[in-house]
């Protein structure tokens, strides 16, 4: 039985009917857009014979593994089970039998961008594309150039080009929230004609019929900025002065197949000073796992944070000190002093540790660990919501969470053990999107 689209993936479709170039289709988690988009893009390909296609993401790694290896089989299977086709695994595109082509592409590839972009498309899909630079989006935009035409009773008509765009949405203050909803030019500011910068927001409630109910569960128990976004598809409100954002940390995120070997590992903890009797009413201790890669980036491997009294939380260290076969058990001080170390050596007696003091603000501690975020020296290995919640909620004037930041703290006393000199004022340079910028400037 031949698959059918959703009702709000039909709307998709109508609006992909009109005059406009540019279309996104955004909103909450496993919505369907990408998977509409993707069936959109099949239906061009087979219509108009020897037409050329493309999707491009940030990394070329997540493009491969979440639309080459797994959406784009299941459209191809559910829609299209007939249909004969060939993927190409080096280059990356399949092969129609009427000779159009549908590529996939990772804009950190200087190679393989160099190698899609030196072709015309009649459509271009930038595939999450919070994820991607606007001035990467204008350069792969010059190659939608592809002349190609349908058969329409006899008639050659000519296939309109296309530019097709996908995301959970991130803040107000990005390009797609400036182009789509706003209409306004995001480098220039200047208006644009709205009829030609169409949008449709699309949420998981939206696909209920092709996910599990378990899934909304999940999207409703998330914490408020991350509920706004992944289950009903908002907009957030940009809070200009925020050290760190959802969709840097999410740029830079690996899987951990991705991961390359470690160099040194520590485990940090932030310790919130509860006794035995006290722990059900103090924050939480903070402990994470860090690593530093042989490619001499950061990797986020675990968050062990506990609410518990030293005894348990010391076990957790050093039982995390062990899983990873770590180097060094980092922990502030400035709760106990010494009371730390003695907790870490009653739970595994002769592990090397090393105290630290805070002798400044949580927000200035915080401050250069987030430009190495910004320069992707710091990338988390999988997803770890409530540390990336607390990171949001860091900016230049302080804390803004309604809790201490424990997670947080830990990851900054483990990142500053690791990189000890690229802590300092003087690396305070944010450098954005630094693989694109490279490439698309030569």
């Amino acid at each position: 039985m031949i698959a059918t689209l959703t009702d709000k993936q039909l709307e998709a479709k109508k609006l992909c009917m009109t005059q406009a170039t540019f279309i996104m289709l955004f909103g909450g988690s496993r919505s369907g857009k990408t998977a509409f988009i993707i069936w959109l893009i099949i239906m061009r390909a087979l219509k108009s014979p020897e037409s050329r296609h493309c999707s491009l993401r940030f990394r070329f790694n997540h493009i491969k593994e979440s639309i080459g290896l797994d959406t784009l089989p299941k459209i191809l299977r559910l829609f299209f089970p007939d249909l004969k086709y060939t993927l190409n695994k080096t280059d990356w595109f399949v092969s129609f039998p009427n000779g159009s082509e549908y590529w996939l592409g990772g804009l950190d590839d200087a190679q393989r961008v160099e190698k899609i972009l030196g072709k015309e498309f009649s459509t271009i899909h930038y595939n999450e594309c919070s994820q991607i630079a606007w001035a990467s989006v204008e350069t792969a935009q010059t190659r939608l150039a592809q002349k190609c035409y349908i058969d329409v009773n006899g008639n050659r008509i000519p296939l309109q080009n296309r530019l097709l765009f996908d995301c959970n949405p991130p803040n107000n203050s990005h390009w797609t929230y400036q182009l789509f909803i706003k209409h306004l030019h995001p480098a220039t500011k200047k208006p644009l004609e709205p009829s030609n910068y169409l949008s449709l927001l699309m949420n998981p409630a939206d696909n209920l019929q092709n996910i599990d109910k378990g899934y909304i569960q999940m999207l409703e128990g998330m914490s408020g900025t991350n509920k706004q976004r992944f289950l009903y598809g908002q907009f957030t409100d940009a809070n200009p002065n925020a050290l760190w954002n959802y969709d840097t940390i999410e740029k830079w995120r690996v899987l951990d197949t991705d991961k390359p070997q470690m160099l040194r590992i520590v485990v940090a903890v932030d310790p919130s000073g509860a006794d035995e009797d006290q722990s059900k009413n103090n924050d939480d201790i903070g402990i994470m796992v860090v690593g530093l890669g042989i490619d001499g980036n950061c990797y986020v491997l675990e968050d062990c944070t506990v609410n518990a009294p030293p005894k348990i939380w010391g076990s957790v260290a050093t039982t995390a000190y062990d899983r990873h076969q770590a180097d060094i058990i980092v922990a502030e001080t400035n709760y106990g002093g010494g009371m730390v170390k003695q907790v870490i050596q009653a739970s595994r007696p002769r592990t090397p540790f090393q105290a630290v003091t805070a002798s400044r603000g949580k927000h200035v501690r915080a401050e250069p660990i987030s430009v190495l975020y910004e320069q992707g020296k710091v990338r988390h290995v999988g997803y770890f919501q409530q540390l990336e919640d607390e990171l949001c909620a860091f900016s230049t004037f302080g804390y803004t969470g309604s809790k201490s930041p424990n997670r947080a703290d830990a990851l900054v006393w483990a990142i500053t053990a690791l990189f000890p000199q690229a802590t300092t004022k003087k690396e305070q340079t944010p450098v954005r999107h630094v693989p694109i910028t490279n490439f698309f400037n030569k």
